[in-house]
């Protein structure tokens, strides 16, 4: 898994990657956060086909070009708000890493590029968050090898810190 996962602190719209993906609301019309941030780097143009897609339930993923981006695509998933863990968010969050990584597979995506999704404004815990993410990622690459390279993309220092102690105890544990 090692070879496969990674974990940096950077600008998820700076990534050389096939894919990157926005944890987006579910309107898929921007926002604040990682979805601003890609839909200013990716231009106009991804709002225009953000708008056929009519939105995004949460845990669910649809998939744009990447426009203005060194990515080819984004794919969006609307991530649950946290809510005390009252109402399913574990599972919604784990279905949006889920659902992002069938997706890509389905667009030959060969490499991929994930923000902390639901941690920012949603307030989903970043340990809990960067554990439901890392388990999915690695139950998923175990089990299909058409994805090459998983990159988290971690904005500061303290998530980078909670993603990075998730993939040292799954390797640990492997």
């Amino acid at each position: 898994m090692k070879e496969r996962l990674s974990v940096i602190q950077d600008d998820i719209t700076r990534q050389h990657v096939d894919a990157i993906v926005n944890a987006a609301n579910n309107s898929l019309l921007g926002g604040g956060g990682v979805d601003g941030a890609i839909h200013r780097a990716a231009g106009p143009e991804l709002l225009a086909e953000c708008r056929g897609l009519h939105g995004c339930k949460t845990g669910e993923a649809k998939i744009t070009k990447g426009y203005r981006l060194p990515a080819k695509w984004v794919i969006h998933t609307a991530g649950p708000v946290w809510q005390r863990g009252n109402n399913n968010e574990d599972q919604l969050l784990a279905s949006c890493y889920r659902n992002s990584l069938k997706l890509a597979v389905l667009n030959e995506v060969k490499t991929i590029a994930f923000p902390s999704i639901s941690t920012g404004v949603y307030r989903f815990p970043v340990a809990r968050a960067a554990e439901i993410a890392i388990n999915e990622i690695q139950i998923f690459l175990a089990a299909d090898d058409s994805i090459e390279k998983v990159i988290m993309v971690c904005f500061d220092e303290t998530t980078f810190r909670y993603y990075r102690e998730a993939v040292d105890r799954r390797i640990l544990e492997s």
